[in-house]
């Protein structure tokens, strides 16, 4: 005899059937080895131009156009990346390419987080048009600006000078973008238990905001390094004289005297991206955390 534990609910009449959630289906193992297939492939696609480049550099000046293409070369020429040294000022370019890079990285850095500080958690008159007129200067191309901003420069004595690059690349509104969008995710009653503390507004920004802000600091840091180590027309306009050339200047003017040393040209180009991928190596974690922690993912 079946007990009262045993038996089955019993449905009142003309009540609806409870619903019933269908049960999820895993993904299968094929798709997600299509989806990996798809990746692999997405980045061999990627990555083949700079293996081709780097493969080239170490081939001979009539093996590396030939037809069909040799991917590994029979001889290596580890010498190319002596003869590139001794035949061109690639010491130079890259002294002066760094020194680009890493001051105006640092000068960008420090200007944008402070003055997005003031942006996302200062209260004062006019906050939002001032922050809205001075990022729609991103929309403005630099050929719009760059006569008056030359003239203006040589009348200052910065041209044909290290300074003229670092002066023009100091302040960047994206920058200020990039990490007002971060702090605004910062919960706002740190900052007002810091002020109840006794810190000001500059100990906030130096022994809150930043220690939080790594991610959007290390985004920055490498986007402005990029752009500042490839930067080819500021450089072709402001500097003239061949000690201060940078690598994006040196290797155009190498091209024009050895266009036939397709070798060494490979590996001029090789040296010129070797920095930037190491960069990105090393800081890709963060980056990517950076981009999506600051309101810039799609």
């Amino acid at each position: 005899m079946a007990t009262t534990l045993d038996a089955a609910p019993v449905r009142p009449a003309g009540a609806p059937a409870p619903l019933r959630t269908p049960p999820r289906r895993p993904v299968g193992t094929v798709g997600k080895a299509l989806g990996y297939v798809t990746l692999i492939v997405c980045a061999a696609a990627i990555l083949l131009p700079f293996y081709w480049m780097v493969m080239s550099s170490l081939k001979t000046n009539n093996t590396v156009f030939t037809v069909p293409i040799q991917w590994v070369p029979e001889v290596f020429q580890w010498h190319n990346y002596v003869d590139i040294f001794t035949r061109s000022d690639m010491t130079t370019w890259l002294k002066n390419t760094m020194i680009l890079s890493v001051t105006v990285t640092v000068l960008q850095v420090l200007t944008g987080s402070f003055a997005a500080y003031g942006f996302a958690k200062t209260r004062f008159r006019g906050r939002d048009l001032l922050f809205l007129t001075y990022i729609g200067t991103i929309a403005v191309p630099w050929q719009a600006y760059m006569i008056p901003q030359f003239v203006l420069l040589s009348k200052m004595g910065l041209t044909n000078s290290l300074l003229a690059i670092i002066a023009l690349q100091a302040f960047g509104a994206f920058g200020v973008f990039l990490m007002k969008q971060f702090y605004e995710t910062v919960p706002e009653e740190l900052s007002e238990a810091a002020r109840i503390d006794g810190l000001t507004e500059y100990g906030i920004w130096r022994r809150i905001m930043l220690p939080l802000s790594v991610p959007a600091l290390a985004s920055l840091t490498l986007l402005t390094f990029v752009n500042t180590w490839n930067d080819y027309l500021g450089p072709l306009i402001y500097l003239r004289s061949p000690d201060l050339w940078t690598i994006q200047l040196g290797l155009r003017t190498f091209i024009s005297q050895y266009n036939a040393e397709h070798a060494l040209i490979m590996t001029g180009s090789v040296l010129s991206v070797l920095p930037i991928a190491i960069i990105f190596l090393l800081g890709q974690r963060y980056f990517v955390q950076g981009i999506a922690t600051s309101g810039l993912k799609g």
